[in-house]
């Protein structure tokens, strides 16, 4: 799938991506493309800091050689037409090894590469957003059309619910990742009726101490210990429902 996405990765384009796509493959194919990569070694890679041409502690550059297997996902003409080798960066920050091919270390220090690599959870949480907070976990539509709209009217409602986040952090002085998702979206369902019935001053008077309302709680603040990932209520006991109801009906009678 990710092949199938290189087409839309543009020249200087920065790839974010987690240690599984840590490959010679695919960041040769970004190298050939004239875009760039930044993702977290791979668990089963083991870096050596005093080979290659050191740039700072724990900060080098090497050279990976060309694998003798082409991944499945590639043809061999395409593989064959990349290059022996690669040149690429690694380098460690509390403990964790990432691999880049920004090779500058004075333009791209190392610290700015690590925070950057961490916004990339919030796209993870993003989409938890999307799935969960807005309840599209469970899409409810049969036909193939239908489906298809209502994928778009929750995008059209989650840029909606974004875009009112960005003017209320711009009102109240602060970031849009500052402020809750979660608490917009309620906040939203508690006053949509009356923002339909109401008009005038009153109105926008509504809106703007909606927005004050919205960012009365900051977000990122909290530190708390690992949680387990385990379900906490008990599931009912019944099997799922794997043929159309009609069908499950019939064969009961």
């Amino acid at each position: 799938m990710l092949a199938a996405l290189f087409k839309d990765i543009a020249i200087n384009d920065l790839l974010l991506a987690d240690r599984y796509y840590c490959t010679w493959e695919i960041i040769a194919l970004l190298i050939k493309k004239g875009s760039h990569m930044l993702v977290q070694n791979h668990a089963q890679r083991k870096p050596n800091f005093s080979d290659g041409r050191k740039l700072n502690a724990k900060d080098h550059i090497i050279r990976w050689r060309k694998p003798k297997r082409k991944p499945v996902w590639m043809s061999e003409e395409d593989y064959q037409a990349l290059p022996c080798d690669i040149l690429i960066r690694e380098f460690s920050l509390n403990g964790i090894v990432y691999v880049t091919t920004l090779l500058g270390d004075k333009k791209y220090h190392k610290k700015e590469l690590a925070k950057l690599y961490k916004e990339r959870w919030l796209i993870e949480l993003d989409f938890r957003s999307i799935k969960t907070n807005m309840r599209m976990e469970m899409l409810r539509c049969k036909s193939a059309d239908m489906v298809r709209k209502e994928i778009a009217i929750h995008f059209l409602s989650y840029n909606l619910i974004r875009a009112n986040i960005a003017r209320a952090a711009m009102i109240t002085k602060k970031t849009p990742r500052q402020l809750s998702f979660m608490t917009a979206v309620q906040l939203f369902n508690e006053i949509k009726l009356p923002l339909v019935l109401l008009a005038g001053n009153v109105l926008m008077y509504m809106i703007k101490n909606s927005l004050e309302n919205m960012a009365l709680i900051a977000i990122g603040r909290q530190k708390r210990k690992n949680q387990p990932r385990a379900i906490k209520r008990r599931p009912k006991a019944y099997p799922l429902l794997k043929k159309p109801r009609a069908e499950a009906c019939e064969a009961m009678n």
